[in-house]
């Protein structure tokens, strides 16, 4: 009769080892992971290590407006609790203490193994006593960590997920520990459902059935922002978007929220493809109506919120360098995308050119016609070479040619 030994111990890898084929043996080894690798950076003065953790330096510009927001509100309130859900190396953490000034900040990673990176970048900050610390560093999953801090009635002012993928099964334990009134800044990388390329999973994740736009990337702003709103109606709560960020890496979508009292209506985007030429290539059956939705459809920003966001950076010197003027052109963008009468989307340049059958004017001289001719009209921060405004296509197509055909009688004389 054949026998069998095994030694047991925790946290291992089996390995067999036996040559003999009555005897199976397997020693469990200790899995020990390697230790981090120093990777040192700087992002607004702060000098930190990203070790082994997933960082990019492109989201520097989205941690800049979490930072103005979160100073702004510790400036309106008096005091700054927050909660980092997947701090990663925990910059975000450093900078909300060392320039929002945040009284206290749980910085959480679900990681173990990045704790010695976290605690290295947070100690240029002073932890504080026992009593009055300023931060602690957890491990837990996030939606563990806020559900737990909901069931201790241990509300945030602002609670930053920087999710990966939709994000969408962290917005209602996030609406559940943020205080009312709080700030909620949440995250989706699914630019596959923006594009209209999943709608089953949009509706899904986020309540919406998504069908493909030429403008998806504000799609899944306005996807992501209507999620939050149908999951703060649940609770009685309605959130109001004070800025929504597009960045082209990733794709990665940011909305920060307010989060209020009382509830909000969603609406559908309807586009009748037979009437509207807005739709090139779509190869939709004429007359037929194109339904996404519901989705958030009122103001991507919240103008006054982005001027004291203008104000707070100059007053920083944040301005100054190249990164700076970056950032100054895309709150200045973002104002003026907040005129509640611009629609949801936008016309592309590239595209009015084409129908107009012709080379367009700058962008500023084609903006400047349709303010004269009543019209609503931005840039867009999304995309560069596109314009918003509340102007048909059809409509704007012929603003192009009449401004061609002047510049060619000017020329003429």
């Amino acid at each position: 009769m054949s026998s069998l030994s095994v030694i047991l111990k925790p946290l291992s890898i089996p390995t067999f080892i036996s040559d003999n084929p009555n005897i199976k043996t397997f020693i469990f080894q200790r899995n020990i992971p390697p230790p981090c690798k120093s990777h040192c950076h700087t992002e607004r003065g702060h000098q930190f290590d990203v070790g082994d953790t997933f960082f990019r330096s492109e989201s520097a510009t989205a941690r800049d407006l979490g930072v103005l927001s979160a100073a702004l509100y510790r400036n309106t309130t008096g005091s700054l609790r927050v909660l980092d859900a997947m701090c990663g190396c925990g910059i975000r953490s450093l900078r909300y203490l060392a320039e929002a000034e945040a009284d206290f900040v749980v910085a959480n990673d679900a990681n173990e193994n990045t704790r010695d990176i976290i605690l290295g970048n947070l100690s240029r900050v002073a932890s504080g006593s026992e009593e009055g610390k300023r931060w602690e560093v957890n491990h837990l999953p996030a939606t563990r960590l806020l559900a737990e801090c909901y069931l201790r009635k241990d509300y945030f002012d602002l609670i930053d997920v920087d999710s990966f993928g939709s994000g969408s099964s962290y917005l209602r334990v996030a609406l559940d520990a943020v205080k009312l009134g709080g700030l909620l800044y949440i995250t989706s990388t699914d630019g596959l459902s923006s594009g209209g390329h999943r709608p089953q999973q949009s509706l899904a994740a986020y309540g919406a059935y998504v069908r493909p736009l030429p403008y998806s990337n504000e799609i899944g702003l306005r996807m992501l922002i209507g999620g939050a709103v149908r999951e703060a109606s649940v609770l009685g709560y309605h959130v109001v978007p004070l800025f929504s960020y597009y960045s082209y890496h990733g794709p990665v979508f940011r909305v920060l929220l307010q989060v209020k009292r009382g509830i909000m209506v969603l609406s559908a985007i309807a586009t009748d493809v037979g009437t509207l030429e807005d739709f090139p290539g779509m190869n939709l059956v004429k007359r037929s109506i194109v339904v996404s939705g519901p989705l958030w459809t009122g103001p991507l920003h919240n103008a006054p919120h982005l001027t004291e966001m203008m104000s707070l950076a100059d007053q920083w010197g944040w301005f100054g360098d190249e990164e700076g003027k970056n950032l100054e052109k895309l709150l200045k963008q973002m104002i003026d995308e907040s005129d509640p009468k611009l629609p949801v989307g936008y016309l592309n340049a590239d595209e009015i050119a084409s129908r107009a059958k012709l080379n367009l004017p700058p962008l500023s001289v084609i903006m400047n016609s349709l303010h004269e001719g009543g019209y609503a009209v931005s840039r867009s921060h999304i995309a560069p070479n596109a314009i918003k405004t509340d102007c048909p296509m059809v409509e704007c197509v012929k603003i192009v040619k009449h401004l061609q055909q002047a510049a060619e009688m000017s020329s003429c004389h």
